[in-house]
């Protein structure tokens, strides 16, 4: 029970600013998306009529200036991973990212024959939330969208940025 509970009117509600804040930055998800290979064609599935993530808030951003989220969909090579960290580092905070499918979680079947693929994106930034599978389907990435929103209704600027 806390100090101020009791004390106001039954119709106020009151809530930290923090609360309201990651409420709301929630509700609205901004992804750029970054499609590599086969994972990018779940992703645009799930933005089409059959999933819809627009009922969700989510609406994907063309440019990195506008964009709160990145969603890393396939495989990075050494040669790209330098573009994923300029696009993530043009972003505002507060940032998140979603690493989607097995290449872009761990260099997928290809990080053990090549090169020049990156064992996974969280080498070169750091990722919120991990959706397997190869390629996963739409409704993962619908779920690992839920996840974030969960994760981001919990933390705070300074947590994040920090």
């Amino acid at each position: 029970m806390s100090i101020i509970e009791g004390r106001f009117e039954p119709n106020i509600i009151i809530t930290s600013v923090d609360a309201l804040f990651n409420w709301s930055r929630s509700r609205s998800l901004w992804p750029i998306t970054f499609g590599l290979a086969c994972c990018a064609i779940e992703m645009m599935a799930t933005a089409a009529s059959r999933f819809d993530q627009d009922r969700l808030g989510i609406f994907p951003r063309p440019t990195p200036r506008q964009a709160d989220c990145m969603i890393v969909s396939g495989t990075v090579t050494a040669k790209m991973g330098e573009r994923v960290r300029r696009l993530y580092l043009q972003m505002p905070e507060p940032k998140w990212v979603i690493a989607m499918g097995s290449c872009a979680n761990s260099g997928g079947p290809y990080w053990q024959h090549g090169y020049h693929v990156v064992k996974g994106v969280d080498q070169i930034i750091p990722v919120d939330v991990y959706i397997p599978g190869c390629p996963p389907r739409p409704e993962a990435l619908l779920d690992g969208f839920l996840k974030l929103r969960e994760k981001i209704e919990q933390c705070t600027i300074a947590k994040k940025t920090g």
